[in-house]
């Protein structure tokens, strides 16, 4: 079992989550932590500081006073008001990394809601009951609202939920459960939907699964390269070193490791009028090798998203300060995500300069149609 502290959560404990069904469990030091922010934020309450989302309006309406009686409405009026996205759903695996940041984000305990807010997310993920979340409807700039919003609906049983494959309504899967609707109370809708945890748990799925690519990438690399009867001399150590890109280093030693001691490589050493290689069989590590440092780039930034709090206001009760801020914004995140596109896509499309000349009887010397 993984247990969620708001600060140690790792890309594969996520990954053991969201796709291995792996439970969670809220630690015991964060519940604390939780307790202190939630008990903060009600003495701040009941001096009757003004906070954003708590006792105002949001957005605009920022500046109108919610009185205490309309609090907890104003809670669940901003899921409801939020849970609008359309399109096909987002898979299982991108649901159940969703939940497991929001759980973590709010272990984090800065961010004024109930252990019970938490404990749901949690029991939910652990009973593998998904909520439907459709996979359009935000933008990031102002948190992952309308996916989150989705989530939260099935805490306080609306909204649909799929269970073993089956789509049933919330309510009935809590029931069949023994679990109430989750009764939300100040700040707790805004603490479940304002973040970044759409964007961020669907980028670590992808991040993860360009990461066991870029090996895939080498070993189809060396494999071309052995049919086309090519030499591994390009990749040798102190060319390398020549130009010491991390990444460059590390897919040159692995063609190498692939390659040594290769039978087909002695049978055409001697007689062969080429100079060198295709640029998609040279630069193998240079192309593969960017590719790997895009991913320490997006990983670095990954691992400190899944470990943040992320919605607005933020309880420091250490600090004595409910501050309003902008951490929800999804840009660091995006900025990264669009460069493992890029990244992405340059490794296919050498792979598939690859397959060009393996299928090409005019540059593979292999027998047509291939």
């Amino acid at each position: 079992m993984i247990e969620l502290d708001g600060r140690s959560l790792t890309l594969a404990e996520l990954d053991r989550v969201a796709r291995g069904a792996e439970e969670v469990a809220l630690g015991a030091e964060a519940r604390e932590r939780v307790e202190r922010s939630r008990s903060f934020l009600m003495e701040q309450i009941g001096l009757g500081a003004r906070l954003y989302g708590v006792n105002t309006g949001f957005g605009r309406l920022a500046e109108t006073r919610i009185s205490p009686e309309q609090a907890a409405r104003l809670q669940e009026n901003l899921v409801r008001s939020h849970a609008a996205g359309v399109g096909p759903p987002l898979s299982e695996p991108e649901v159940r990394a969703i939940m497991a940041l929001r759980a973590n984000a709010l272990a984090r305990g800065l961010s004024g809601c109930r252990p019970d807010v938490i404990e749901h997310l949690v029991r939910l993920l652990n009973e593998r009951v998904h909520p439907v979340v459709p996979s359009i409807g935000s933008v990031g700039a102002s948190g992952d609202l309308a996916p989150l919003a989705h989530v939260a609906l099935a805490l306080l049983g609306d909204g649909p939920v799929q269970v073993a494959g089956t789509r049933v309504p919330a309510a009935v899967a809590l029931s069949d459960l023994g679990m109430e609707p989750l009764d939300l109370r100040e700040k707790e809708g805004l603490a479940l939907i304002n973040g970044t945890q759409a964007t961020t748990g669907l980028g670590a799925l992808a991040f993860l699964d360009l990461a066991r690519l870029v090996d895939v990438a080498d070993v189809g690399g060396a494999m071309s390269l052995e049919a086309l009867l090519g030499t591994p001399e390009a990749f040798r150590a102190e060319l390398q070193e020549a130009r010491p890109h991390p990444g460059q280093i590390e897919s040159a030693a692995r063609l190498r490791h692939l390659l040594r001691d290769s039978e087909i490589r002695e049978s055409h050493r001697e007689g062969d009028p080429r100079v060198q290689d295709a640029y998609s069989l040279r630069c193998m590590p240079q192309i593969h090798g960017a590719t790997r440092d895009v991913l320490r780039y997006a990983r670095g930034v990954l691992e400190i998203e899944i470990n943040a709090a992320t919605d607005n206001p933020l309880v420091f009760a250490e600090s004595d300060a409910v501050v309003s801020g902008g951490n929800f914004h999804a840009q660091v995140v995006a900025q990264a995500l669009d460069f493992l596109c890029i990244a992405a896509a340059d490794l296919a499309s050498v792979s598939e300069r690859r397959v060009e000349r393996l299928l090409n009887p005019d540059l593979s010397g292999l027998p047509a149609f291939l």
